[in-house]
């Protein structure tokens, strides 16, 4: 059975999310990194970086959310992996996309709006992290105008790319100007392995 290490309050919750969607079964260990469980000798074995997620797939050891994400798609043979090498190569492009471009921005936005304490959050930094994720936004827009990402069907490409859309989630007003991202993560969130994924 595939193992995944992490808890649902970390990036954990992407992979757990992937693996209802495929329908395969796995066991979520946990590992707090409120706690520097990440830290203990045994983790360090199974992800030396001290960080959450892993996985662990028989002889198989994975770092890496996305990465992780892709190797379950990819392994399922259902419509959320990819037909053929060049969606495939879609999949990887918009999930380091969302990486590179969007990540490190919505996390300011969710950090100083929920997860600081009141006194320790900036409302400069949120609209600095906003701001900065409006050019790649309008792209994820205009991809998203003709439907799903890769294929025309929902794919962990989708998934990866909405795991960080969900940072977003506390700012309909902003997220209103993207009509089609918004309309995306809509769905996304509507989908029944996010419900499984997210009731935990």
């Amino acid at each position: 059975m595939i193992r995944i290490f992490g808890t649902m309050r970390s990036r954990a919750n992407r992979c757990v999310w992937a693996a209802q969607e495929t329908g395969q079964a796995f066991e979520l260990v946990s590992v707090d990194f409120a706690r520097n469980e990440q830290k203990s000798p045994d983790y360090l074995k199974i992800n030396p970086n001290a960080r959450v997620p892993a996985m662990q797939d028989g002889d198989l050891t994975l770092w890496e959310s996305f990465a992780i994400n892709l190797y379950l798609a990819r392994k399922s043979g259902g419509d959320l992996g990819p037909r053929n090498a060049v969606e495939e190569a879609q999949m990887v492009m918009w999930s380091m996309w969302a990486t590179n471009e969007l990540e490190k921005h919505g996390l300011d936005v969710l950090f100083h709006t929920a997860f600081l304490p009141q006194e320790k959050r900036d409302p400069k930094a949120v609209e600095a992290a906003l701001a900065a994720m409006e050019r790649p936004l309008k792209v994820l827009d205009a991809a998203l105008a003709s439907g799903p990402l890769v294929g025309g069907r929902f794919t962990i490409a989708d998934l990866n790319v909405a795991c960080i859309l969900l940072y977003l989630r506390g700012q309909a007003d902003y997220l209103a100007k993207f009509p089609n991202v918004a309309a995306a993560l809509k769905a996304a969130t509507e989908r029944d392995g996010f419900k499984r994924a997210f009731a935990r």
